[in-house]
């Protein structure tokens, strides 16, 4: 990268605003609160996840952490539901 920059004074063209959408600060330094769970998974999918984990230098609990958290993004509402209907089912009984 020893070539020199060469800028001009050329049209940008069309011009628009993007929305921010980067977390603040402090939303980085929130970390959610954990549950140890024990849970058996295939051979297959966790010698996957380690050997992704080795090629990304990260651990592979972590991916299937964060895996899990975004397909519960993706339900709307599925929590709630869950909570709303546990809670009918005591009132009830």
């Amino acid at each position: 990268m020893s070539a020199k920059i060469k800028y001009t004074d050329e049209p940008l063209g069309e011009i628009r605003v993007v929305p921010d959408f980067l977390p603040s600060p402090s939303e980085l330094a929130f970390r959610e609160e954990g549950v140890k769970v024990t849970l058996a998974l295939s051979k297959k999918s966790v010698e996957f996840f380690k050997a992704e984990a080795s090629r990304h230098h990260t651990q592979y609990q972590r991916m299937i952490r964060r895996l899990l958290d975004a397909y519960v993004a993706t339900q709307p509402h599925a929590l709630t539901r869950r909570a709303a209907s546990t809670t009918r089912k005591r009132a009830v009984g």
